[in-house]
């Protein structure tokens, strides 16, 4: 049987670096799609600490909001002569949290028809609101309001209006009950918990499968392949010659690795692809099997044996040859595409 040609200088050894949820937030924030909203309800020190708990929260602040005074400190604020609000900017990602999940949430953590009164506490800084800073929060905002007040046969006293002016507030209310943890608050301790499990992380699409599982659903030619780290004969394999439109995708799991614009005729007798649809989707690591120092390809999701890279491929689509087994690949059509959940991917077999 022919084997894979050797190659070098491709294997990285890429530790896992396991990132603090700290470190992910400065990333997160670091995307410009990162969102603004402000929320007055009642003691800021509770209200910071339910939305700190929220998938997609990716940063908060206290401070004093919609006053008429500039710098106010927190004993002006008290002395009910500025106008402020105790407020929580809330910053999230709404790619991972939206904005109306947000809204029902913390309406959750308030009376809203209660004026200047939340618990404990009294005094316009307690007041209810939540303030927006471009009209297309202000129209959700508005609307859900709108919506909660169909509950209650009293009027809904939470404020919907623009943000005038913000004031971060000293630095020992920032995170004040991380730092006290037995610290005052109006907010009943469950519904911490609750914002907690209010917004999971989805189900991931593709997930790997155990081998027993596995063994009932592939041949055995695609087990040895996938889960035995095998090699299937050259030129007596499903896609080496195929020529159609469509995508490959890790037979264990689904999940899309290569699609057929990166694919070209090597004469190795296996599929060869210049890349992979996204390096995110594959680990490669190096195989001193054989007698050969060569540099194996495996799927990320799903830890299935693909092939091996080399560096003999066509220079103009890169220089790589990525030599992947039929036997670990489903080939989907592009006339099948959408139909099983890859229309997504269509548009990459239009690019030249």
């Amino acid at each position: 049987m022919a084997v894979f040609a050797a190659g070098s200088g491709l294997f990285k050894n890429n530790k896992s670096k396991v990132l603090t949820k700290e470190k992910e937030n400065e990333e997160i924030m670091d995307n410009r799609n990162v969102r603004e909203i402000y929320f007055a309800g009642g003691c800021f020190w509770g209200t910071e600490h339910f939305f700190q708990q929220i998938r997609g929260v990716v940063g908060t602040e206290v401070g004093y909001a919609n006053g008429n005074t500039k710098n106010p400190t927190y004993e002006e604020v008290v002395s009910h002569t500025t106008g402020f609000a105790e407020t929580v900017k809330v910053k999230y990602d709404p790619e991972q949290v939206d904005l109306k999940l947000l809204i029902d949430l913390y309406f959750k953590t308030i009376d809203p028809t209660s004026l200047n009164k939340q618990g404990n506490d009294r005094g316009d800084q307690y007041r209810t609101g939540i303030y927006f800073s471009n009209e297309e929060d202000g129209s959700v905002v508005k609307n859900e309001v709108l919506k909660l007040a169909k509950n209650y046969s009293k009027p809904v006293v939470v404020e919907t209006v623009a943000l005038k002016n913000f004031y971060k507030a000293e630095d020992y209310h920032q995170d004040y009950l991380d730092k006290n943890p037995g610290g005052y608050c109006h907010i009943e301790p469950g519904l911490f918990e609750m914002a907690k499990n209010a917004n999971p992380l989805p189900k991931a699409k593709y997930q790997k499968e155990d081998k027993k599982v596995l063994k009932e659903k592939l041949t055995a030619e695609q087990y040895r392949v996938t889960q035995e780290n095998g090699t299937e004969r050259p030129f007596q394999n499903e896609y080496w010659d195929e020529t159609r439109e469509g995508i490959y995708v890790d037979v264990t799991t689904g999940e899309p690795l290569f699609i057929s614009t990166d694919k070209f005729e090597s004469g190795c007798g296996w599929p060869s692809f210049s890349k992979p649809i996204t390096k995110k989707l594959i680990d490669e690591k190096l195989d001193k099997s054989v007698g050969m120092v060569r540099v194996e390809v495996r799927s990320k999701t799903g830890d299935a044996h693909l092939g091996h890279v080399f560096t003999d491929g066509p220079a103009d689509k890169g220089g790589l040859r990525y030599c992947i087994n039929s036997a670990s690949l489903k080939f989907i059509p592009k006339a099948e595409m959408e139909k099983k959940g890859y229309g997504e991917y269509i548009s990459l077999l239009d690019k030249k």
